[in-house]
């Protein structure tokens, strides 16, 4: 064998015994250092933050207790029974009753909640509306313990939303920064820091579970949804990014409980930015008016109007002397675009509206007539025609025109009939106004405020059209009428008896 054929073979014989196992260890831990580097670069790819320790130091100083005192009085009588003069324990009672039971004493209520400072110069400061409503007594609790009384400056219950003044010359401020809660998505790392039970300075972290939540607690519902742990006494709190910018108010849970649950909701910062900065500045809020009634374009509605999708806002009621009314807008109109922007919900008009700047004139889109139609529109202001109609200053439409249909007066459903009758802006039919007591429709227990949604299992809108579905249904051999009536969020069928000679 050559030299060279001998290396050879060396090259290629197998090791011995140590050299496998310290080969095999170098290839081990080779294996674990590169997998450990992917698992960190895809970590820091992911954005999973190794610690929040950094992000909480910097931030938890901008966030503060809040603690309210309202003064209750007591209900007269307290636990002791007023009991009448004469009763086997009457003696018992005043004996050992508290004194002076009957005047409804009055006590000091305490509650807690969550707050941020945002102008550490001025001293404002952020939280919730139904934190401090009601309350006599504010005080602002800082991190080390001290507190500050505060001053309300103002307050939203639409968007929930409060601002509150403290003395900044009284102690150093840190404040939290505004970040821009559109660019959130579904899925960020989330900080929530507060003052769940009043156990102080809490830090819970989570991702954003959903984006635009509607919870029913205000017009203008757009919460972010989060299962960062929010409790009891996080209300007014702020939720962070990793930025450490503030992108939401934690204001709400859904829970069975009373606990968390994981689902928690914050009003989104370009929403109560805004709010915040017209509290701050006029003490009120100052929202845009377009002076219409709304409702969703279902399917049925999109079919009618010979619209292609149930995208838009149906018009159902323009208030005289209104923005909408002075611009030609019409009740069965359906507003497409708001100033360019597309709307397919009353909930997303009604906030671009109030978005909008008093006194700004805006294009509105409609479908009129199966054809498009531009409008110009300069908006009024929200609150102003709110007083406006509270002290009955804004001129209001009247009942429209009623008939009179076995026994019942009708009328079509418009704006004056919505609100003398409490009926829902979603509900549609034709109203009950009057009920004549010798009547089988006052027998059958029908009263003024019922809306006739049905009549013999079609929808009807107008007087007229129950009048004339009753004509055919009397044409049959029927010897009654089936009418479903919608009271509240009850339905009920009802029939009636037809008198055909008359």
């Amino acid at each position: 064998m050559s030299k060279t054929e001998a290396r050879g073979a060396r090259s290629v014989a197998a090791p011995e015994p140590g050299v496998r196992r310290y080969g095999a260890l170098i290839t081990s831990t080779l294996t674990i250092i590169t997998l450990m580097t992917v698992f960190a670069f895809n970590a820091a790819a992911r954005g999973v933050p190794e610690s929040f320790a950094d992000l909480v130091e910097k931030l938890s100083p901008a966030v503060v207790n809040i603690s309210t005192t309202q003064t209750v009085k007591a209900p007269q009588g307290g636990l002791f029974p007023n009991l009448p003069e004469g009763h086997p324990f009457e003696d018992f009672f005043k004996e050992f009753g508290p004194r002076g039971q009957g005047e409804g004493r009055e006590r000091k209520a305490t509650s807690l909640g969550s707050g941020f400072v945002i102008d550490a110069g001025e001293g404002y400061v952020v939280t919730n509306n139904h934190v401090i409503d009601g309350a006599d007594e504010i005080k602002v609790i800082f991190k080390d313990g001290d507190s500050l009384a505060a001053t309300l400056v103002g307050t939203d219950p639409k968007t929930d939303v409060a601002v509150l003044k403290i003395d900044a010359k009284k102690r150093d401020l840190i404040a939290a920064k505004w970040g821009d809660s559109d660019d959130a998505r579904v899925g960020d790392w989330v900080l929530a820091i507060g003052n769940p039970y009043g156990l102080g300075g809490t830090v819970t972290a989570g991702i954003i579970s959903a984006r635009g939540r509607d919870i029913r607690s205000g017009p203008y519902d757009d919460y972010i949804q989060t299962d960062a742990s929010i409790n009891k006494g996080n209300s007014g709190g702020p939720l962070f990014n990793m930025a450490g910018e503030v992108i939401g108010i934690n204001t709400a849970i859904f829970s069975q409980s009373g606990g968390s649950i994981g689902i928690g909701f914050s009003v989104p910062s370009q929403l109560a930015r805004p709010v915040v900065e017209q509290l701050i500045e006029f003490g009120k809020t100052s929202r845009g008016w377009l002076g219409v009634v709304i409702q969703s374009v279902t399917e049925e509605i999109a079919e009618g109007l010979g619209l292609k999708n149930t995208d838009g806002v149906l018009v159902a009621g323009v208030p005289e002397n209104g923005p909408a009314f002075e611009s030609g807008i019409k009740a069965g109109d359906v507003i497409l675009k708001f100033n360019g922007e597309k709307v397919s919900e009353p909930r997303e008009l009604s906030r671009l509206v109030a978005e909008s700047k008093v006194g700004s004139e805006v294009t509105v889109e409609l479908w009129r007539n199966g054809e498009t139609v531009k409008t110009q529109v300069v908006l009024g202001e929200l609150e102003t025609a709110e007083t406006a109609m509270a002290t009955g200053t804004q001129s209001t439409p009247t009942l429209g025109k009623s008939l009179d249909v076995l026994g019942m007066k009708l009328a079509p459903i418009n704006d004056a009939a919505r609100e003398q009758f409490s009926v829902g802006e979603d509900v549609k039919g034709v109203l009950v106004t009057d009920v004549d007591a010798n009547s089988e429709a006052a027998e059958k227990g029908i009263r003024p405020g019922d809306v006739i949604s049905e009549v013999q299992l079609e929808p009807v809108t107008s007087p007229d059209q129950v009048k004339a579905r009753i004509s055919e249904v009397e044409k049959s051999d029927k010897k009654s009428i089936l009418f479903l009536l919608k009271r509240g969020d009850n339905s009920r069928f009802i029939a009636l008896k037809l008198d055909k000679e008359s």
